[in-house]
């Protein structure tokens, strides 16, 4: 006689760049096993394209495509799918910001962790003389780069990887005449765009990275060195489950 199957339970969350209702299930130990290895691993296409395939296993709402998901909705499923699955508060270690060094243990629970929207975040770069360029938020690669791959060491690489995700994110260059999509341009001619934007013009773009909807905590901790009460700040999915 076949063994029974186990019935898993289905949850419900809304995305935040549309507001559209998701169903997802938590990992099952399969996929928990196939994420470690993938991370053991250090290998960015591994690590990419499994955690491609554990999210699109545990959302079940169809039409949902995974790769063309914003990075901060990612985070968001991914917490809420972690939470459902290995439990709903997060153990860090934080160092008291009064003295540098005394680490407390500290105990958060998923619900206290909220997406922060700075009201300075604009997707739209004003280049002058009626030019301006729609950008678009980083997806699955980028989730992944920021969260689950190792750490660039050489600066000339981690500027390379920066620069490649700034194209990557062009979605549209355009005037009141004319517009020019991303996707019709090479990625010459892209690079060779944003290669002629002065200094000015590439910081504001370096500001839609620098200020994109983030997870964060906030909170305290009182040092039980000096007895002080610290504030506490702790951003970026990658920050909680270190």
């Amino acid at each position: 006689m076949p063994l029974p199957k186990v019935s898993t339970p289905t949850f419900e969350v809304n995305l935040i760049s549309t507001g559209k209702a998701v169903k997802y299930r938590p990992f099952l130990v399969k996929e928990e096993k196939a994420l470690l290895i993938a991370l053991e691993s250090g290998e960015e296409k591994t690590i990419t394209n499994t955690l491609k395939d554990v999210l699109k296993a545990c959302i079940t709402s169809r039409g949902i495509k995974v790769e063309e998901l914003p990075s901060f909705d990612l985070e968001y499923l991914f917490l809420n799918i972690r939470a459902k699955s290995v439990g709903e508060t997060v153990e860090l270690l934080v160092t008291c910001p009064d003295d540098g060094e005394t680490q407390v243990p500290l105990k958060i629970h998923t619900s206290e962790i909220t997406l922060e929207v700075p009201d300075e975040h604009t997707e739209v770069i004003e280049l002058g003389d009626d030019l301006r360029m729609q950008l678009k938020y980083p997806s699955l690669q980028q989730f992944a780069e920021t969260n689950f791959l190792p750490a660039v060491t050489s600066d000339q690489n981690l500027v390379d990887r920066a620069f490649e995700n700034v194209i990557d994110c062009i979605d549209t260059i355009y005037n009141e005449e004319e517009a020019w999509s991303a996707s019709d341009c090479t990625k010459k001619e892209l690079t060779n765009f944003i290669e002629q934007l002065t200094s000015q013009q590439f910081a504001q773009i370096e500001k839609f990275f620098s200020t994109m909807p983030k997870m964060v905590y906030k909170g305290s901790v009182v040092n039980p060195k000096t007895e002080v009460e610290n504030e506490v700040v702790i951003e970026g999915l990658s920050n909680f489950f270190a």
